[in-house]
């Protein structure tokens, strides 16, 4: 529906719009009709128009829409069909508006004009554009045929609308036509009033009139002090010799509207006078200076004698616009933009804002460089444009392809046509941020290349972060110092790398006056983009991309080792693995950025944006975790993290054969995450009335309750230990649902109260409650669940932390006994005087005071096992802690197999992870190995436990195997630490060298080394075959285990050998498996292939060598030629033959077999 404004017709004036006419005669009819057209029939004024006031159109207009006064239906729906096909054209309103046009927003005085146009009646004042300005209409009464009015945006509470004059104004009176001069105006041209300035000592109170062509217009600048625009004149277009003049008078400032390039203008009553800094003199208008139109008829150039040396050479041409292709130096990569002038229409708007727009479907338009508020208004699709002196940059990059026009304060850029579309529905991102990215180009200096990255990367965080984290206005708010922007905090570390602070301020007289021109768009450098801020849902995604994309069996399992594993090893070994990406491995360069929270049905920390949230790991630094609660809901940057991606797999390969078959990957999976040091991150505090839905489930540390945040209660407390965050079962409290209760994610920890209770008072804490008695240390077990669970990752042995239950203060708040949800035996033996449940809404802070500093001194190391308790096997099922790290980690069986589970069921396996660790310890050269096994309920692992990390492990299960290997197990009480973690390049470290004789000393020798010795003989030699899924021994190719039902008919080839070496010092018998026996008999692989072929028949052959020949174990037939080569080969061959090998410790030692081959 159409909104329709002051429904009275014409017929009957309306005395509100028409007060502007009070006190004066009556329209001149003829006038009005023969200005409107042939086009227009009927009375003077349709009845279907309505006459319309300014305060109308501010108060009631709340649409765009339009007023054509001489058209038919027809004709407008011609002319919106001219708007384009994605275009949405203004809606027509059949509305008279008469008014006054102006160059003063109001009575004010002259000095407060800026060159803005106004239309005024006696109910307001409405700021208009107007294409073609005749000087004379000012302050004269016009009915307008032809205007659309735009209202203020939504979002612009504020702000006021425009009008946009399509036409001619028609005078409602006669205009006063000025006679022209009585006699003709003696005028100087632009090559007598150049030489003229260098006679500024004789020209002091000259006035002199000045005529000729305009051939360039700066723009409009507006400071502080004044405003201000320069024109240059010359003889002809384009000019040989020009002649600048400053025009800065208020009342002048409206002939910017009115001058057009390439038309001969006069003006007169000039004054030579020097700008303040800079040298030489420039022509300069006087309040009674006028513009005119040069009229040879009305001039008379004037004869000047000039005597005496000139003081200055002649100012240098005008440089025209050039058509060559950029200049680009050779010895660098910077680039020379070049001038042109250029004429096309907006065909998008790309960042109103930041002044950044589309011509002609083609060519990027960035009219930052100058001072455009008033032209933004009217920037939309459909608007046509002349620039003059604009630059083309071409190849900026920064993440712009397309090449870009940006006039500098040189240049002009000039209306031609009004756009006939309505303005889009802006985004709030659309429309904040105009003065904050005047700061960057104004204060901070950018050049074009940086501004387009920075307006870029702006946006992509304004998609990350708002509405949700933060209202798109404050965002992207003007910076000062007492009001840091958060946006520009964020480019800042990337914008004082690229463009330090403190680079020279632009000089407006400078940038249009100095030849040659020197301005921020004159030289440019390609930018290369130096970094993007990616959602965390595009981050995840991409480094999934990246980690399936590198996903191969066959890099996984190099040959010649994957062809001997068999299936359920096979698969077993491609289940697990992770990818680490650097911001390095991604173009452009990522940046993290996210809302720091704690999930409190993971127990975990995210970033949070508003794609979605990303789980990450945090350190403080090296062997220092995080544990200050005030982080969450900061804002977190950072450059340097780790991208984690640990792919899960589901697969039933055959045998290697099939690896590069993905049929037979039944299920993939990733658990993506980052870590990263907090030092290297930029952590800034979002304000708190910003936070909306950003951290719902994740209470903020201030107990700002709905009792205020000055009631409430607390009590200091020593974490001592902190259990695993994992599955638990309660007891169920009396009267509650009879229903069996599920296991709840949950944590304990244990403590000791330092103090009593305290009360808030004011922004402080009272003194603490005496306690009974102060002697006994106070014990407490803390239980976390529900809610609560969100504190885990921030609580760590050796902290001191304030638990703060907000609200009215409760007596024995902290003192009940909340026991009932567990065993009072187990607290009894930890020596714990009672059981506490932390509330959903209690919060944790840090305690860092200097009353404590002498408890967190004492409680600063971690625990640690001595060497001895950790290796003896004297001391089973005993608790240990150790700081250790990480070598491998593999999924294996589980240690206690299932009876129910089939053979070959991978589904219903139960999963086991084994940790490979070596021990750090100052105790031994060589630090000791040792496997840690993670089983259910303690699995997924916690995040961080990757190979190369570094972490400390606290009442880990210690157990002997049969063989009397030592090895632990997570149990409820585990609790493990980060310390760092894995390099983000590794270094291939040499392994020791050692000789045999060291192993029989009795100290820790090294888990993996090489040594240099003689085979002396072969103790034995096993070749066999068997069925790659049930490891039966294969005959023929075919298994042999009893009703197979195996569902691959696939054999894999099996070898032991068993040697007797020596190096000098002493001998070792060694182990060699598969692949290396080949090596250790010096076979080359067709002869090892035509030695394991021959084994297929049988399936099976095992030799014993004692003696000069070889005896097998069991009888069987073998060709001739088979014994020949065994009997021959192996014992001469290898008799004190030097060997070279890497080797390893064996996991099932006795008083022959030492050592194990790796090599």
């Amino acid at each position: 529906t159409r909104n329709k404004l002051a429904l009275r017709t014409a017929q009957v004036s309306h005395p509100k719009t028409l007060s502007s006419c009070q006190g004066i005669q009556c329209p001149n009819v003829s006038l009005v009709s023969s200005r409107l057209g042939p086009g227009f029939a009927g009375p003077l004024f349709p009845s279907l128009y309505s006459f319309v006031s300014v305060q109308d159109l501010k108060t009631h207009q709340r649409l765009p829409c339009c007023s054509h006064l001489s058209w038919s239906s027809s004709a407008y729906q011609a002319w919106a069909q001219e708007a384009g096909r994605n275009g949405n054209p203004l809606p027509r309103e059949q509305l008279l508006l008469l008014g006054t046009l102006t160059d003063l927003s109001a009575d004010l005085e002259q000095e407060c004009r800026n060159g803005s146009l106004y239309v005024r009646d006696n109910t307001g004042v409405l700021s208009c554009e107007l294409i073609d300005l005749d000087l004379s209409w000012l302050g004269h009464l016009f009915l307008f045929p032809r205007w659309s009015y735009l209202p203020p945006a939504r979002w612009n509470s504020s702000g006021e609308g425009h009008l946009e004059l399509w036409d001619a104004p028609v005078p409602v009176f006669p205009l006063t036509i000025s006679p022209g001069p009585v006699t003709p105006i003696p005028v100087l041209y632009p090559e007598s009033a150049s030489c003229l300035l260098r006679l500024r000592n004789k020209l002091r109170g000259v006035q002199r009139n000045l005529a000729g062509n305009l051939v360039r217009l700066s723009a409009l600048v507006k400071s502080k002090q004044k405003a201000y625009f320069i024109l240059s004149l010359g003889r002809s277009h384009p000019a040989v010799t020009h002649v600048s003049i400053i025009v800065q008078v208020p009342a002048q400032l409206v002939w910017h509207r009115a001058l057009r390039p390439g038309t001969a203008y006069v003006l007169t009553e000039l004054r030579v006078s020097k700008i303040r800094g800079q040298r030489q003199h420039v022509w300069m208008t006087s309040q009674s200076s006028r513009l005119l139109l040069l009229k040879p008829e009305c001039v008379q150039e004037l004869e000047l004698e000039l005597e005496g040396p000139l003081l200055e050479a002649d100012p240098k041409p005008l440089p025209m616009p050039s058509n060559s292709e950029d200049k680009k130096d050779p010895e660098s990569l910077v680039r020379y933009s070049r001038l042109l002038s250029y004429s096309g229409a907006v065909t998008g708007v790309l960042n109103e804002p930041a002044g950044l727009y589309e011509l002609d479907g083609q060519l990027g338009l960035c009219l930052a460089y100058q001072q455009f508020r008033g032209l933004r208004r009217v920037m939309r699709p459909g608007v046509c444009l002349q620039l003059q002196d604009v630059h083309l940059l071409q190849s900026v990059g920064g993440g712009t392809r397309r090449p870009v026009l940006a006039p500098c304060l040189r240049g002009a850029v000039l209306l031609q046509s009004f756009s006939r579309q309505k303005p889009g529905a802006h985004s709030s991102r659309q429309a904040y941020g105009a003065s904050l990215y005047e700061q960057l180009v104004w204060e901070r200096q950018l050049g074009l290349p940086l501004y387009l990255w920075a307006t870029k990367a702006l946006e992509e965080l304004a998609c990350k972060l708002c509405p949700h984290v933060l209202r798109h206005h404050q965002f992207l708010q003007h910076s000062s110092p007492g009001s840091p922007s958060l946006g520009l905090q964020l480019l800042a570390p990337t914008l004082d790398l690229l463009a330090p602070p403190g680079s020279p301020v632009r000089n407006a007289h400078n940038e249009i006056l100095e030849e040659p021109h020197h301005c921020p768009l004159q030289k440019y450098t390609r930018l290369q983009t130096p970094s993007s801020f990616p959602t965390l849902a595009t981050l995840k995604e991409e480094g999934q991309r990246k980690a399936w994309a590198s996903f191969d069996p066959k890099a996984l399992l190099p040959l010649p080792e994957a062809s001997y594993l068999p299936s359920c090893q096979l698969n077993r070994r491609l289940a697990w693995s992770w990818l680490c990406l650097l911001p390095s491995a991604f173009y452009p360069a990522q940046v993290l950025l996210g809302v720091l929270v704690a999930s409190s049905h993971k127990g975990c920390l995210q970033l949070r944006d508003q794609s979605g949230s990303l789980p990450c790991l945090l350190l403080a630094k090296h062997s220092q975790p995080l544990s200050d609660p005030r982080l969450i809901g900061c804002l977190v940057r950072a450059e340097r993290f780790q991208l984690i991606v640990e792919r899960d797999v589901r697969s039933s390969f055959p045998s290697w054969k099939e690896l590069s078959m993905p049929g037979f990957i039944q299920k993939q999976q990733a658990r993506v995450y980052v870590q990263f040091f907090l030092a290297d991150a930029l952590i800034l505090p979002v304000p708190r009335p910003c936070l909306h839905s950003a951290t719902p489930s994740t209470p903020q540390t201030d107990p700002t309750g709905p009792e205020g945040p000055h009631l409430g209660q607390s009590r200091l407390f020593l974490l001592c230990h902190k259990e695993a965050l994992m599955k638990r079962n309660f007891c169920v409290p009396p009267g509650a649902s009879p229903e069996v209760p599920k296991p709840t994610l949950s944590f304990c920890v244990l403590g000791s109260w330092l103090g009593g209770t305290q009360r808030k008072e004011g922004t402080g804490w009272g003194l603490p409650e005496p306690q009974g008695n102060d002697d006994n240390d106070q014990k407490v077990h803390l239980i976390f669940f529900g809610s609560s669970v969100r504190w885990f990752e921030f609580l760590h042995p050796g902290q001191v932390y304030r638990l703060v239950a907000p609200g009215p203060p409760t007596p024995m708040l902290f003192e009940k006994d909340g026991s009932s949800c567990i065993s009072r035996r187990p607290l009894e033996l930890a020596g714990c005087a009672s059981c506490l449940t932390v509330q959903d809404n209690w919060t944790l802070e840090l305690e860092s005071s200097q009353d404590i500093q002498d408890v967190l001194d004492a409680n600063k190391s971690l625990p640690e096992s001595s060497l001895t308790d950790l290796l003896s096997d004297n001391f089973t099922d005993s608790l240990v802690s150790f700081s250790a790290e990480i070598l491998s980690r593999t999924l294996c069986e589980p240690l206690v197999a299932s009876l129910w589970m089939k053979l070959g069921n991978t589904g219903a396996m139960r999963r086991c992870v084994k940790l490979t660790v070596a021990l750090e310890t100052a105790e031994c050269e060589f630090p000791p190995h040792l496997d840690v096994y993670i089983e259910d309920p303690h699995l997924p692992p916690s995040l961080g436990l990757l190979p190369g990390a570094r972490v400390h492990f606290s009442q880990l299960e210690k157990r002997v195997s049969r063989s009397h290997n030592v090895y632990c197990c997570f149990r409820s009480s585990t609790y493990v630490q980060v310390l760092s973690f894995p390099p983000e390049t590794t270094i291939s470290v040499p392994l020791p060298h050692i000789y045999l004789a060291e192993l029989l000393q009795g100290g820790q020798s090294p888990f993996q080394a090489t040594t240099s010795c003689h085979v002396v003989s072969v103790f034995s030699l096993q070749l066999f075959w068997v069925c790659a899924y049930c490891t039966s021994i294969c005959r023929q190719g075919k298994c042999t285990r009893l009703g197979s039902t195996c569902p691959t008919q696939t054999a894999i080839s099996q070898a032991i050998i068993r040697l007797l070496v020596e190096d000098g010092t002493a001998e070792a018998v060694v182990t060699c498996r598969n692949h290396h026996v080949a090596a250790a008999l010096g076979l080359c692989p067709r002869e090892w292939a035509s030695l394991l072929d021959f084994v297929q028949v049988p399936g099976r052959v095992v030799l014993q060598f004692a003696g000069p020949g070889a005896q097998l174990e069991e009888p069987v037939n073998l060709d001739l030629l088979f014994l020949v080569f065994t009997h021959d080969y192996v014992p001469l061959d290898t008799l004190l033959r030097l060997s070279c090998l890497s080797i390893r410790e064996s996991e099932y030692s006795s008083s022959l077999g030492i050592l194990a081959s790796s090599c």
